[in-house]
């Protein structure tokens, strides 16, 4: 066991991202019930569809979950007391100051772990109490940092401040990105856009099916402005791009993203007006597969680079 498997109680260190429109309860109980960490994704989902899914994934699973918890969210009191009276003990915040509910959340005896794009902000996290922290890469799909730091440099410079577990994000699909990033300092890896391909996400068929034909350089942080975002270039990223080239305003960027335009994507299944989330590391997606397989794999596969790093010894 290491720091990470002992904070949750799980077999890996694997935890699923809490991806919108992606995360529902059967992604989130599929991963717990296969040895990692498995997150219901509250960023899409009204207050009581929110405990719909937190109920169902009791019943799928007698092994610890979470909730990740975006705090920009506009019902964010509400979605608090609803993961308490729940029971969910353990809660990934995202987006906004981790002070605001921190303490709150461990006075109940819950687990907290904080998104973090940055050294800066993993002290600031830590400060507050978090019990760990992802420290997200730009490689990641959906939102992002603003400072386009890569996984590879990320892991080690937040090892050098902070002294809770790290978990690493963005840009590990495999057993041998997983390694890699354990090297690195890392505790335990995050995974998203791998299980947005799988047979449990809740994503709809035409955007999985999307997911696999993605290479290299098809998909681009953008809307900076707004909140940075990494997308599939589609239609809607190239009328994003139109707007650019005229010098937009933030309230004419605002009017051309809309409302609902991920669950359009994502969810519906609009491949041209909607936004498709989804990281760098598409490019080796090629299979939509059941989460257990997908474990499976990533386990078998660090097994063996645990095993080739040995040829590397000098």
């Amino acid at each position: 066991m290491n720091k990470i498997t002992q904070l949750f109680n799980i077999k890996y260190p694997i935890i699923q991202g809490g991806m919108i429109w992606n995360s529902g309860y059967k992604l989130a109980s599929a991963v717990s019930n296969a040895g990692g960490l498995g997150l219901i994704g509250a960023g899409s989902m009204y207050p009581e569809v929110l405990r719909e899914h937190i109920q169902k994934c009791k019943k799928a699973t007698d092994r610890p979950f979470g909730v990740n918890i975006p705090m920009l969210y506009p019902n964010i009191e509400e979605i608090m007391n609803i993961v308490i009276e729940e029971g969910v003990k353990i809660v990934f915040t995202s987006a906004g100051n981790p002070k605001t509910w921190t303490s709150f959340l461990k006075e109940k005896g819950i687990t907290v772990v904080h998104v973090v794009s940055s050294s800066i902000f993993a002290l600031k996290a830590q400060e507050a109490g978090v019990d760990a922290i992802v420290a997200e890469g730009f490689e990641a799909g959906g939102h992002n940092g603003r400072d386009e730091t890569t996984t590879l440099t990320l892991i080690p410079m937040v090892k050098e401040k902070i002294d809770i577990p790290i978990i690493a994000a963005g840009g590990i699909a495999t057993g041998r990105g997983m390694l890699a990033a354990l090297i690195l300092g890392a505790d335990g890896v995050q995974v998203g856009s791998r299980f947005a391909a799988s047979i449990e996400s809740s994503a709809h068929d035409n955007f999985k099916q999307t997911i696999l034909n993605v290479n290299e350089g098809d998909t681009q942080l953008t809307l900076k402005e707004l909140a940075p975002v990494r997308l599939i270039k589609n239609k809607f990223y190239n009328d994003v791009q139109e707007l650019y080239a005229k010098g937009p305003s933030k309230e004419e960027l605002i009017a051309l993203l809309g409302r609902a335009r991920a669950k359009k994507g994502m969810f519906e299944g609009d491949l041209e007006e909607g936004e498709l989330e989804i990281g760098q590391i598409a490019g080796i997606i090629h299979e939509i597969l059941p989460v257990e397989k997908i474990i499976q794999e990533m386990m078998a596969d660090f097994e063996i680079a645990s095993k080739e790093k040995a040829k590397f010894e000098f």
